[in-house]
C-alpha cells in the first residue's frame, strides 16, 4: 500500500484486493477528527450518496466498511492522476481538451442533478483523469441531496458562487458557478 493523498480528515492508500487483483484507491477517515470538526452529516451524506451512484464521470465506491476508529471508503482506483496535477505541468489545456472534460462535468452534474444532488466542492484537485483520459470526478464530502435549497457555507473559496457566500440559500445553480469559474481558468 502507498499514499496516494491526505486531507485534514484522513488519507487515500492504493491498495490491492487479494481475491481479485484489482487496485483500489481506500480512502480512510478517522472518526475521531469527524465528529471533532462536526462532519458527521457531511460523512454520512458522503457514503449514501457514493452508494447510490453509478455514472462513467464519477469515481465508484467498491465497498464501505468501519471499525472502532475509522471510516474506510474503498473506492475504485484510477491511475491519471489529479486535473490540477496536469494543470500545473501543462500550464493550460488546448480550447478541444477544456472543452472535452467540461462536456464530461457537465454530464456528471446533470447526472447528479436529476438524482437532486449539489456536488458543490469542484476543483481541479477533484477531477482524477483515467487511464483513457476521461475525467472522473471523486470526493463527496460536500456532495448533499437538496430538493430546494440549502445554506450551508462550504466548498473551496475560489469556486464559490455569490448566493453561497452572501448565504442566500441555494441549489443545483452553484455547481454551474463552479465549472464556469474553473473553464475560466
Amino acid at each position: 500500500m502507498r499514499t496516494l493523498g491526505t486531507g485534514s480528515f484522513g488519507r487515500v492508500l492504493m491498495c490491492k484486493k487479494k481475491e481479485t487483483g484489482q487496485f483500489c484507491a481506500m480512502k480512510i477517515i478517522r472518526k475521531e477528527i469527524v465528529i471533532k470538526l462536526k462532519q458527521v452529516e457531511h460523512t454520512a451524506n458522503e457514503k449514501n450518496i457514493l452508494a447510490c451512484i453509478d455514472c462513467p464521470f464519477i469515481v465508484q465506491m467498491i465497498e464501505f466498511f468501519s471499525d472502532k476508529k475509522s471510516l474506510y471508503f474503498v473506492l475504485e482506483f484510477i491511475n491519471g492522476g489529479e486535473m490540477f496535477t496536469h494543470i500545473h505541468r501543462n500550464r493550460y489545456f488546448t480550447s478541444d481538451v477544456a472543452r472535452f472534460f467540461a462536456a464530461e462535468t457537465v454530464l456528471a452534474f446533470e447526472y447528479l442533478h436529476n438524482l437532486d444532488i449539489v456536488y458543490r466542492d469542484l476543483k481541479p484537485e477533484n477531477l482524477l483523469i483515467d487511464s483513457r483520459g476521461h475525467l472522473r470526478i471523486t470526493d463527496f464530502g460536500f456532495a448533499k441531496r437538496v430538493a430546494d435549497r440549502t445554506w450551508t457555507l462550504c466548498g473551496t473559496p475560489e469556486y464559490l458562487a455569490p448566493e453561497i457566500i452572501l448565504s442566500k440559500g441555494y441549489a443545483h445553480a452553484v455547481d454551474w458557478w463552479a465549472l464556469g469559474t474553473l473553464i475560466g481558468r
